[in-house]
């Protein structure tokens, strides 16, 4: 089943079964989904809903940040809740081994030597981690294995 009819169908289950928090945060994941296909003019595959869902959660976690140094547990609370929903329609993450084996199988692949070569591998490894790793930290594994760290 495609991720945009799965979430059809999960909103459709939160209601019956009367989940305020968890249909909130279906519909705004719904809302973003279609906001994007608006804009763009497009119906999106999987791996485009998974790039809204990705965004959705870095803006989540940049609020939970903002939130607890605010001292604002409840919203901090309701931005974990919605973390943990998005999170279910992820694909399954990767280990680190698994990435930095795909990390060094990119740098072969690309001659990298230096951390100017470091865009050419982030090309190669965003094609096959997308989605599946935080390529926040994707960026510090490579830029440390091509300074020799």
């Amino acid at each position: 089943m495609a991720l945009r009819e799965q979430l059809n169908e999960d909103i459709k289950t939160a209601m019956k079964a009367r989940e305020a928090d968890k249909l909130q945060a279906l519909r705004l994941l719904l809302s973003a989904v279609k906001q994007r296909e608006v804009d763009e003019r497009i119906t999106l595959d999987d791996a485009g809903v998974i790039a809204v869902i990705e965004k959705m959660l870095k803006q989540r976690k940049d609020s939970i940040d903002q939130f607890e140094k605010a001292a604002r547990a409840d919203l901090a609370d309701k931005e974990k809740y919605e973390v943990s929903v998005l999170q279910g329609y992820m694909p399954q993450q990767l280990s680190e081994a698994d990435v930095s084996a795909i990390i060094a199988e990119a740098i072969a692949s690309t001659g990298a030597k230096a951390p100017s070569d470091m865009g050419k591998v982030m090309g190669v490894v965003k094609a096959k981690v997308a989605g599946r790793a935080d390529m926040g930290k994707v960026s510090a594994l490579i830029k440390a294995k091509l300074t020799g760290g």
